[in-house]
């Protein structure tokens, strides 16, 4: 049995986890032990990443059905809400933005869904960010102010787009990276064809004015804000 996706949620030392099929598996340590608490099972398809929100307790699944779940617990019992994402392909990467108050979903539908609760409705809504984006999504990051999203994707590029809300969002003052930030707009991108091949991960800085991502041919490559995009680029053998 191989691990395929887990989170741990570092209040209550309890761990998600999901062993390459359609269901999560909740452990809780029990003494020096994990021991399985929870089983969540909504998905038809094998999930492809979990994320869990510790304030709020609110876990978020997404998966092969082209779905994503919302999982929130009363009473001892994990219920599910779906979230349509409106895609005709994967969901292949979900995170939590920097205030669990939205959450984006990568996919191979070339998009990211960005997705927040309508109070007014009680439900839960999508916004597709389509913009430039020529391959499947493979990882995405959140900056602080919780609405510029970094995304990296298998056409070799990381981008970051605003995905400013203001039903849930406050305006901000100012903005690194560009000074536009309607939904969706393009804040910045890095990559192409004959550089370092999919980007698999991307990550901001704590103080979110810089960036950094890693590509499939084992380089890893920063971007400050302020300053000239490309501050460092590096191989694995470098890093070493």
């Amino acid at each position: 049995m191989s691990l395929h996706q887990f989170l741990l949620e570092p209040i209550n030392c309890r761990t998600a986890l999901s062993v390459n099929n359609h269901e999560v598996h909740i452990y809780k340590k029990n003494g020096h032990q994990c021991v399985k608490a929870h089983e969540l099972k909504e998905h038809n398809g094998h999930i492809t990443d979990i994320d869990w929100a510790p304030k709020s307790d609110h876990i978020v699944t997404c998966g092969a059905d082209h779905n994503a779940y919302v999982w929130s617990q009363k009473d001892g019992v994990w219920k599910p809400t779906l979230m349509i994402l409106r895609i005709n392909r994967t969901a292949t990467f979900v995170k939590w933005s920097a205030l669990k108050n939205k959450f984006a979903v990568g996919s191979e539908a070339r998009l990211i869904s960005v997705c927040y609760f309508e109070s007014e409705n009680a439900w839960w809504v999508s916004k597709h960010i389509k913009k430039l984006i020529r391959s499947t999504v493979l990882s995405l990051d959140w900056h602080p102010n919780n609405v510029l999203l970094a995304a990296g994707s298998c056409d070799f590029k990381h981008r970051v787009f605003s995905s400013y809300i203001k039903e849930v969002d406050e305006k901000l003052a100012s903005m690194p990276w560009d000074s536009k930030m309607p939904f969706g707009q393009l804040m910045s991108e890095s990559g192409g064809s004959g550089t370092g091949g999919w980007v698999h991960g991307v990550s901001f800085s704590a103080s979110g004015s810089h960036l950094v991502w890693a590509s499939h041919d084992s380089t890893m490559s920063a971007a400050d804000a302020s300053k000239t995009p490309w501050l460092l680029a590096m191989t694995a053998d470098q890093c070493s």
